[in-house]
């Protein structure tokens, strides 16, 4: 995980943006549950009517409205409206608004109860304030079997009702009892404490069941003052919906266009960290040696340059994405959920600690086979290649179906261990859902009751349950990343131990330059071990390949040509001993530097794709047409690149798969004499060469390299039989130097090569043929 972070160290000011993109479409997604809750309590319950302070009143409903005020809320009240002939508009400020529920609540509650007092309580009221009268008895008169309009007239009231549904939906007659009220007031029968009285048992009401319902009853007052003051509340709530509406549109393409940008610079951050560890990993595995590439193997080396950065690609674009996004959203959340007031915390508690510990038993399973699944990807990579490499040996020796059970195995057993971390991911997305819909359930539960004894709105349910949602999705998101993050966090281990791996051919300090440049290659007392191997590969190697002439090696099998000459380049560098190029130690000069003087023909020729004009260019790419002409003709190339169409132009597959091994070899020869460089390095390249295209080969290539240090490594004597040196090497030791004539003199070793190779007439023509010299 660290190691994926400081990956996007060089693109933070992106990851800024990102933040930035990733808090606007938070902040929308927060803010749609509370527009829908709104939606809900104000635009359909409560007519789209947000105050207690109506629009407008009549000059009744005003005074009615201050029947349960103090005298100061009576000035403050009055204080908020204006008058307008007969009628009172609304003219507080926004923050008198929003405090007219908290200031006025208590009266207007009450003044809104007393108007609408239904009929069965109107007369258990009139019953219980006649018992309360001297002077007469409930029993002189029976109010429960008079109707209201005979209750009018004995009392000599003029009684305004009206009809309209109750909370039940059944229709049932109110009577307005504020001119009653009024009466009393005014005759003192109803005093300022029996006032304050009623306003005390009425705030315990609003203890005992909430001050959202009480505010709906607040708001149904303003409702029934606009509605009598000719105000259109159908048009109000109509207003509201399609207001609300519009800012939740405007909220969603905001989200949208935030999410849309949030996840194309994670997308580029992504691609551009993929880019650049790829980068690194090239710049790193060429710079290497070949005991670093031997260390981590080819196979190894492509897999984390494509598969692991891809991995890591995938990953920081969704680690900038949801990882974090999700602790934003849940934060967020939190604090909404906090703000509903609807105090059930605990059920998120409860689904999060859920969660935590269905995760984390999940990732105990699941977490060493991350670990295995990447060397198995490893493993299928090496057989994958050894088989399309060497195909034409598989089919030549009849070992298809072992190959194929070979491949069969290794791709199995990835199969496995993949099936078994998918399998036991499966159980994720089901257990979060249940964990999900288990919350949603428990909260309508326990919100039911508290919406029955009003101390939760409907919508206020809604916005909880939103909110929940969105906490619990964005520890969902989290889950989902503990699942990816393993498997990356091993790529980019693998990744980090390649850029970590220093290569054991440093470059000096304070690289030495030469002053005269020949060519001229000398071995002093060199030996060399590979790593990690008990013995030397080579011994005590002294010897001078000096320009203008030929040095040859032969021997036997593994008694280590190539690995005497891989040094030179310093492919590897000698355990004892010195190499020099005109004197300056090849250790003491820049690997480029080196290089430059070396024109190497490898002992399996290796051409790229392109043509062969990009091919032969490769070590000189401002090369002319005449030097790509003469080096092809010296490389006895040029008959078949001019017997096809396209000449130079000619492609060139992957590998040089379209063209024969001699052909390829003989490029590759060519392509080293394109170059002219001071030392010119044959690793068995004549080997792939019929006898006549080998002996006109190197004709030709005595004149052109006049200049040069010349070291050829064969099998062949008839390759090597006019060099100007030969050395003779036996178990990385040199058992024979000298000239063809003076080696079959005096090596043994080297009689047994001339003897198995060559007839005794060839023996005594060679032989005689340089005495007669």
């Amino acid at each position: 995980m660290k190691r994926i972070i400081l990956n996007m160290a060089p693109y933070w000011h992106i990851v800024l943006i990102i933040l930035v993109f990733l808090g606007i479409q938070a902040y929308c997604d927060l803010a749609l549950p509370q527009y829908t809750s709104d939606m809900i309590d104000v635009g359909i319950q409560n007519h789209g009517v947000e105050y207690i302070l109506p629009e407008k009143m009549t000059e009744e409903d005003m005074l009615y409205s201050t029947l349960f005020m103090t005298d100061e809320e009576k000035q403050k009240w009055e204080g908020m409206f204006t008058q307008n002939g007969e009628l009172y508009e609304r003219s507080a400020s926004e923050k008198e608004l929003e405090n007219s529920s908290e200031d006025f609540l208590i009266p207007i509650v009450l003044t809104h109860q007393t108007g609408n007092m239904s009929e069965e309580r109107f007369k258990s009221t009139l019953k219980e304030s006649m018992a309360n009268s001297p002077e007469q008895s409930p029993e002189e008169l029976d109010i429960d079997n008079l109707t209201l309009d005979e209750i009018s007239e004995y009392m000599h009231l003029d009684l305004k009702t009206h009809e309209d549904k109750d909370e039940k939906g059944i229709l049932t007659t109110y009577v307005d009892m504020r001119p009653i009220m009024l009466g009393l007031i005014s005759n003192g029968q109803l005093n300022t404490e029996q006032i304050s009285t009623i306003r005390s048992q009425m705030e315990d009401t609003v203890s005992a069941v909430g001050s959202n319902t009480m505010k709906s009853l607040g708001i149904a007052y303003a409702i029934s003052a606009d509605k009598a003051a000719g105000v259109d509340v159908d048009e109000i709530q109509k207003s509201y919906l399609w207001l609300q509406g519009a800012k939740m549109l405007c909220m969603a393409l905001l989200m949208l266009a935030a999410s849309v940008g949030a996840g194309f610079f994670a997308a580029r951050t992504g691609a551009g960290i993929g880019r650049d560890l790829r980068e690194k990993i090239f710049k790193k595995v060429i710079g290497y040696s070949n005991t670093e590439i031997d260390k981590f193997s080819t196979a190894s080396l492509i897999t984390r340059s494509t598969n692991d950065v891809q991995q890591i690609q995938m990953v920081t674009a969704l680690l900038l994405r949801v990882l974090m996004y999700a602790p934003i959203l849940g934060i967020g959340g939190v604090i909404k959920v906090l703000n509903t007031g609807a105090h059930m915390g605990w059920i998120i508690i409860a689904a999060v600690a859920i969660i935590l510990m269905f995760v984390l038993v999940l990732m105990l399973i699941a977490m060493p086979k991350f670990k295995i699944m990447q060397k198995l990807v490893d493993g299928l990579n090496l057989i994958s290649r050894e088989i399309l490499t060497g195909l034409s040996v598989i089919r030549a020796f009849g070992r298809e179906k072992e190959e194929e059970k070979r491949f069969d195995k290794a791709n199995t057993d990835l199969m496995k261990t993949q099936l078994f971390t998918n399998r036991v991911m499966t159980f994720m997305m089901p257990g979060m859902m249940l964990v999900m819909y288990g919350v949603s359930l428990t909260i309508v539960w326990v919100s039911a009751h508290r919406i029955d004894t009003g101390d939760l709105q409907v919508g206020a349910m809604t916005a909880f349950i939103s909110y929940s949602i969105q906490i619990v999705m964005s520890f969902l998101m989290l889950t989902v990343m503990s699942v990816i993050l393993p498997r990356a966090g091993v790529a980019a281990d693998r990744i980090d131990e390649v850029l970590k791996t220093d290569t054991t051919i440093v470059e000096p300090e304070s690289p030495k330059a030469i002053t005269s440049s020949t060519g001229t290659v000398c071995f002093d007392n060199v030996s060399f071990k590979y790593p990690n191997a008990d013995d030397n590969a080579l011994s005590n190697i002294s010897f001078t390949a000096e320009s203008g002439k030929t040095t040859a090696i032969i021997g036997s099998t593994g008694c280590g040509k190539s690995t005497l000459i891989n040094l030179i380049p310093r492919f590897y560098d000698v355990t004892e001993g010195s190499i020099t190029v005109d004197g300056v130690d090849v250790r003491e000069l820049s690997k480029s530097d080196l290089r430059s003087r070396i024109g190497l023909v490898p002992q399996k020729g290796v051409l790229f794709s392109g043509t062969i004009s990009s091919n032969l260019k490769f070590g000189k790419p401002d090369a002319s047409e005449a030097e790509l002409e003469k080096a092809a003709e010296t490389a006895q190339a040029m008959e078949f690149i001019s017997g096809d169409e396209n000449g130079f132009e000619r492609a060139i597959s992957q590998g040089g798969s379209n063209v024969s091994g001699g052909q390829k070899q003989r490029l590759a020869i060519a392509r080293a004499i394109v170059k002219s460089p001071e030392i010119y390095i044959f690793d068995d390249s004549f080997s792939a060469l019929d006898m006549k295209t080998d002996a006109a080969l190197r004709k030709e290539l005595e004149k052109y390299v006049k200049n040069s240090a010349v070291i050829i490594v064969a099998q062949r004597i008839s390759t090597i039989m006019n060099a100007d040196q030969i050395l003779v090497l036996d178990e990385g030791r040199i058992v024979g130097k000298g000239t063809h004539k003076e080696l079959m003199k005096s090596c043994d070793t080297y009689k047994q090569i001339a003897g198995s190779q060559l007839s005794e007439e060839e023996i005594k023509k060679s032989i005689g043929g340089e005495d007669n010299e």
